[in-house]
Order: structure tokens, then sequence, then C-alpha cells
């Protein structure tokens, strides 16, 4: 009997080779729509009852939801930073990262709910969300009568970075998202615990004087119940105003002069949709009496993110990173 030649035998073995190759990927293929078929898992559906809110209001989901509306910037950030692109219907208009929404919403892809503190309640009826997230101060009343119209509104407003990755879990409860949600946090905590061990080797830790917004007869500025507070001492600082029991508070021009900080961190742009509530690094040089502080003698006057300083969300370490190598260059 004719034995077959080599490469009548390198033939055979390639095409059992690209048969095994298909017949795995028929299989891992079959595994997916096996799966998908499946639909939520039970972990998936345990998690959508019984979520405890930040004001304490405790809601369960139907079923995961397909449509979700966010009413406030950190909350979009949280429901983009787990996956659920697809799902989001409506957000504020303030809403502005990760994406572009203005051009999303220009090009019919996105549906804007109106403004931050008084949202159209005509078009988020007109898009039937499953699930809306809201987040305090001003939109209580807005919560209020979204739950009275039948609505499934969870409230995000957490008070420091524990409250942000708790409010992140609920999310990822809330949206099916559990597992994508523990990972986020995971991440979150584990760069934050890395500031946090590199500022520590530092004996000193710089006094800063955050500026919230500048008006011509006031400073706005955080005390200790404020989220920046947190962020500040995370990064190796010490706020100077952190013995004001107050979130943020009119201070003066004297105040700061007196307690005489090595750091001055100024946002980048103003905390309201186009108004001026920033000013340069040079017109806070040449305020009367700031000759004499520390941090402008230093050219120690650094801008941050407003965004990412303000909004209690996914980018909390971020806004750590970003304080930490203004407080202690030398270690980055």
């Amino acid at each position: 009997m004719d034995k077959p030649s080599r490469k009548e035998g390198r033939k055979t073995n390639t095409k059992y080779v690209i048969a095994a190759v298909a017949i795995a990927a028929l299989i891992i293929v079959a595994a997916f729509v096996y799966v998908y078929q499946q639909g939520p898992s039970a972990e998936q559906l345990a998690a959508l009852h019984n979520l405890v809110d930040d004001r304490g209001y405790v809601t369960s989901m139907d079923a995961i939801p397909n449509k979700i509306v966010s009413l406030a910037p950190s909350t979009t950030e949280i429901v983009f930073a787990l996956g659920l692109d697809d799902k989001v219907v409506g957000v504020s208009e303030y809403c502005d990262y990760p994406y572009n929404f203005s051009a999303w919403i220009a090009a019919g892809n996105m549906t804007s709910i109106g403004d931050f503190s008084n949202p159209n309640m005509e078009v988020i009826a007109s898009l039937e969300p499953d699930l809306i997230l809201a987040t305090g101060g001003v939109q209580g009343e807005t919560v209020t009568t979204l739950r009275n119209l039948g609505y499934k509104v969870l409230v995000l407003d957490p008070p420091d970075i524990a409250g942000v990755l708790r409010d992140i879990e609920l999310v990822g409860n809330a949206t099916g998202k559990r597992t994508e949600a523990l990972e986020l946090i995971n991440n979150i905590q584990s760069r934050i615990d890395a500031v946090v061990n590199k500022v520590a080797v530092s004996a000193f830790k710089p006094t800063v004087y955050y500026e919230v917004w500048y008006d011509p007869t006031s400073l706005w500025t955080a005390g200790a119940e404020a989220w920046q507070n947190e962020l500040i001492e995370k990064a190796g600082g010490v706020n100077i105003f952190a013995d004001q029991d107050l979130a943020y508070f009119q201070s003066s021009s004297e105040a700061v002069i007196q307690r005489n900080p090595d750091v001055i961190i100024l946002p980048e742009e103003g905390m309201g949709k186009g108004e001026p509530f920033w000013v340069s690094i040079d017109a806070v040089k040449a305020r009367p009496g700031w000759s004499s502080i520390s941090a402008v003698q230093n050219n120690r006057i650094y801008t941050v993110d407003s965004n990412t300083i303000s909004r209690a969300g996914p980018r909390v370490a971020d806004a750590i990173e970003e304080l930490a190598k203004a407080f202690h260059p030398e270690l980055f």
C-alpha cells in the first residue's frame, strides 16, 4: 500500500486543525447564545430588590432596566462607567462626561431632559424610563413628583468617598451590573490607597485653600463637611477651613490671608453654566494683601478641572491623584 507523502500529510493535518478551530468557535458562540437566552442570573435578580438610596428610600426593580434617565452629571458618569451606554435615554443639559452629549442630542441619539434643577417632566414621561437617577439638594421636589407619578427613582447624594463607592454598587445592583460595579469600586479604591500610601512618606502636609468660586463681594470655599475636604486630606494636604463645620460657605480675603495657605487650588472653569465664577492665577496673585501669602510667594497656585473635583462620582481617584501631584510634586 502506498503511503501518503509528507506534503499530503501536512495538508490533512491542516484540515484537522482548521476543523478543530471552527468547532471550538461554534462551541464558544453557542455558549454565549445559551447564556444570553438564559437571561439574568439568580444573583442579578436578587440584587434588584430592597435598594436603599442616599435618602433612605427603599426601591425594588421589577426587572433589569432597559431605559435609564439621569438627572445629574455625577449619576451620568456612574452609569457610563458601568457600561450602560445603550440603556441611557435621557440626560440633563449639564451632563458633559464621558461624552459630549450635546452633540449626541443634536444628532438625535440622546434626549435632553432640560435643566438640572428643573427638569422637563413631559420629556421624561415621553421617554418611559424604567429607572431614574437623581441627586439631592434642588432635586428633592422633582424626586417627590416623579415617585408620586410611579417612577422608580434612586437618589445618589453621597457625603464622602465611601458614599460614592456605595452608590456605584447601588447602581450596579439596580441595573444588573453588580460584577462590573464591584470591579470599578476595587479599581477606584486601589488607586486612592496608592496615593495615600505614597504621600504618607512625606512629613510635610501643605495647608490648602480651595476656592469653589469667586465673585466681587465674597470668596466661596469648602469647609469640613464639603466633599473636597476629604479629597484634600487623602491627597496629603490640610484644608485651612477644616475647622468650619460647614460644606460650602462665604469667606473673606482677610481670613485667607490670616490662615496663610501653602497651596491655593482654583477651578479651571466656572461651577455655573456660562457664569464667571472663576479667575485667573494672575488675578489671584494681584488681590490686595495676597502677596504675603506663602502660596503666592512660592508660585504654588494650581488649577484643577472643576467637574472632576466637584462631582461625587467615579472620577474621585482622578481628583485625588491630581491634587496629590500639586501638593507633593516631588513624589510624582
